[in-house]
């Protein structure tokens, strides 16, 4: 008889798990708050290892398909001139825009609808309290029923509720004086194919990105100390950012306008989540809950992947649940804490208080695209960190294969 795992959140992180452990053999249920598929989201970009999860899944070409289409990123100046080019035709997956250049939405869905056919999935009811036993996990739910699972997989969001109940207060958050505003606006004629970054004073900076929607993906940022700002109500938060954005000039009327309108947005004071331990007991973090790292970090998607990936394989790889989360920790350790290393002045250089440190800003990003050393600059967007070995997972894909080719179904415990 196969295992039960319960995962909740049917994201990025939540969805891979699904989707391996379900190939795998095990009993996946698949819980999440919201009543229905969350669609939407941001750009988010996949490159290196989370790339060769994808391929191992069959996904990657059907990623860089539903691609976003966005061709580069461009800084601009307040007249919309070009300040700074980057075309990613011409630096290959390297670069602020990757060549998998897909929205988180788009991205989840791709993983949720093979992810699905191995595993049930519960919208529209959450966690309401864990009980950790000797042999299983007793999970009851907001809407009243309790159930039994060999294994819990929290892959929920930076401030996951679950996380909170299981490991209460042992996040440390790190804040990165960053906060964002994300959301949708209506596509204009002159809105092209290339990320448009604006900055403004005081540490302000407008978005605009492409999709293939329709519509426009705009972003917010201010820089500065946090100030419980993510924890006010959406009415506070836009009427925040219109004080703040008023006047910054370019964009900034049509994306305040659209942003009373738009039926997608997400505001948030960027922190990344620090655990000293991703399990305990029968129950384990993985995603967003476990290590956010912020976008600032870059691959926040390929982390999501590549951990789902690697724990579902680690729990196929032993019986021991003890065991296999260790395993699952020591493999991904290494490139989560590589990947938060990001400087806390990283924020405050690209996103300068005044008009002189604007200026700089741009002069050397201009100098960052020329033709001669923008191969060297872009390696700075590519870095990835040390990532686990895949390799140790082979002789489960074989396994995998052969099954698929006999014919006999998914149970393989």
């Amino acid at each position: 008889m196969s295992r039960r795992i319960l995962i909740t959140g049917a994201s990025v992180a939540g969805n891979t798990s699904a989707w391996w452990l379900g190939r795998y053999g095990f009993d996946v249920t698949v819980v999440e708050r919201s009543p229905e598929f969350r669609d939407g989201g941001q750009n988010i970009d996949i490159r290196g290892v989370g790339r060769e999860v994808l391929h191992r899944m069959g996904l990657e070409q059907m990623a860089i398909d539903h691609g976003t289409g966005e061709e580069g990123t461009v800084w601009i100046d307040e007249q919309g001139g070009e300040v700074a080019k980057f075309v990613t035709s011409e630096l290959g997956s390297d670069g602020p825009t990757a060549e998998m250049e897909i929205l988180r939405g788009d991205l989840a869905r791709l993983l949720y609808e093979p992810a699905r056919e191995r595993a049930t999935f519960r919208f529209g009811d959450s966690i309401d309290r864990i009980e950790d036993g000797a042999d299983a996990v007793s999970v009851t739910f907001t809407s009243g029923e309790t159930e039994h699972y060999d294994a819990v997989v929290i892959a929920e969001g930076v401030g996951s509720s679950t996380r909170e109940l299981v490991f209460p207060q042992e996040n440390v958050p790190r804040w990165m004086d960053l906060t964002t505003a994300y959301f949708t606006i209506p596509r204009q004629a002159d809105d092209d194919r290339m990320w448009r970054w604006y900055h403004a004073t005081d540490g302000r900076s407008i978005s605009l990105r492409p999709d293939t929607h329709g519509t426009t993906r705009a972003m917010l940022t201010l820089q500065q100390p946090p100030n419980g700002e993510q924890e006010w109500s959406v009415e506070r938060q836009k009427a925040y950012l219109h004080e703040r954005f008023l006047d910054a000039g370019w964009e900034a009327h049509r994306v305040l306008a659209a942003m009373e309108e738009t039926k997608d947005f997400y505001f948030d004071v960027l922190r990344q989540v620090r655990m000293k331990r991703w399990s305990k007991g029968r129950v384990v973090l993985t995603g967003d809950a476990a290590w956010c790292a912020t976008p600032l970090a870059g691959i926040g998607a390929t982390l999501a992947v590549t951990g789902g990936y690697v724990l579902a394989s680690e729990l196929m790889c032993s019986s021991d649940i003890g065991q296999s989360f260790s395993a699952y920790e020591e493999a991904m350790r290494p490139m989560i804490e590589k990947g938060q290393g990001v400087p806390k002045i990283a924020p405050r250089l690209m996103n300068p208080h005044t008009r002189l440190g604007i200026n700089l800003l741009h002069s050397v990003l201009d100098i960052a695209s020329m033709p001669a050393i923008r191969g060297l600059a872009t390696k700075l967007f590519a870095n990835e960190p040390k990532t686990p070995d895949l390799s140790r997972y082979d002789e489960l894909m074989v396994r995998n294969q052969q099954m698929d080719s006999n014919n006999q179904g998914v149970e393989i415990l």
